[in-house]
C-alpha cells in the first residue's frame, strides 16, 4: 500500500495522525516553543515547492468535488464533460488530485491534451493523486494547499461534494466578498444539488441582513457545461483588458 507524506510516497500502512494534525492539536505543554518554530521551515518549503512548480502555469480553472463520486455516475461524466471544455478553451484544469469528481476533471483535461494539475493532501486514508494528474504536488498543510488553489486559479468550478467542497466554495466566497481576489467567477455546477443551498442563502441569510444581495449573485448556477466555460472565458478577457496595477508581494 502506498501513501503520501506530503511530496513523499510511502510503502506503508496510514500514520496514526498526519502533519496538520500534530500541528494543529497541541497537547497544551511548552513543548511547541521548541518544535513550531523548525515546523514554520516546513511551510516555507511548501510554499516554495507550490509557487516554483506552477508559477508558469498561465491561465488556470480549480474544479472541485466529491472524491465519493462513482465513475458510473452522471456527475462524473460532468466532471469529464467539464474538464475538456476547459481545457480546449486554454485553461489548465487544477483540483484536488483525488478520485471521484476531481479525477474526472483531470481526464477531461488530459484526454483533450490540456494542462492537468492536482494538488493533494497527506490525509490518513488516501493513497494519493489520481492517474490523470499530469503535474502533482502533495501538500502536508491545507492551508498551503488552499493558496495555491486560489493564486494559480482564475475562478472555481464546483461540482457536487461534501465538507472540503464546501470549505473551498465558502472561502473563495468570502475573499470575494472582502475584496482579497477580484474578477473571480464561482460556478456551482449541478442544480439539483445546488439550488436548494443558495435558496436557503438568499430566504434565510440574506433575509436575515447576514449577508449583501451581491454575495448570492456571485454565485451562477448551471447544468451546462459551456455555460461554466463561457463564465470562465469572459472573466478571463476582462481580466486581460483590466489596467495593470502596481504590487507588491
Amino acid at each position: 500500500m502506498f501513501r503520501f507524506r506530503g511530496p513523499v510516497r510511502e510503502r506503508t500502512t496510514p500514520h496514526a495522525s498526519t502533519t496538520d494534525q500534530r500541528l494543529l492539536d497541541s497537547s497544551g505543554g511548552a513543548d511547541w516553543v521548541h518544535t513550531d518554530p523548525w515546523r514554520v521551515l516546513k511551510i516555507q518549503a511548501e510554499f516554495v515547492e507550490g509557487f516554483g512548480s506552477l508559477a508558469e502555469t498561465g491561465p488556470a480553472v480549480a474544479v472541485f468535488g466529491s472524491a465519493r463520486t462513482p465513475t458510473d455516475h452522471p456527475e462524473y461524466a460532468a466532471g469529464v464533460e467539464v474538464g475538456r471544455q476547459l481545457a480546449e478553451a486554454g485553461f489548465a484544469v487544477v483540483t484536488g488530485g483525488g478520485p471521484g469528481a476531481m479525477e474526472a476533471a483531470n481526464k477531461g483535461a488530459s484526454e483533450a491534451g490540456g494542462v492537468s494539475i492536482g494538488l493533494g493532501i497527506e490525509l490518513p486514508f488516501e493513497n494519493g493523486l489520481n492517474p490523470w494528474v499530469d503535474t502533482g504536488i502533495n501538500f502536508r498543510y491545507f492551508f498551503v494547499r488552499k493558496t495555491m488553489f486560489v493564486k494559480y486559479s482564475q475562478g472555481f468550478v464546483v461540482l457536487p461534494g461534501g465538507v472540503g467542497t464546501f470549505d473551498e466554495l465558502f472561502e473563495a466566497l468570502t475573499l470575494v466578498q472582502t475584496e482579497k481576489i477580484t474578477q473571480f467567477p464561482i460556478v456551482l455546477f449541478g442544480s439539483a444539488y445546488w439550488q436548494g443551498l443558495v435558496e436557503w442563502m438568499r430566504g434565510t441569510v440574506l433575509a436575515g441582513g447576514k449577508i449583501s444581495p451581491v454575495d448570492v449573485e456571485r454565485l451562477v448556477v448551471t447544468d451546462d457545461p459551456a455555460e461554466a466555460v463561457r463564465i470562465m472565458v469572459e472573466a478571463r478577457e476582462a481580466r486581460a483588458g483590466a489596467p495593470s496595477r502596481n504590487s507588491h508581494p
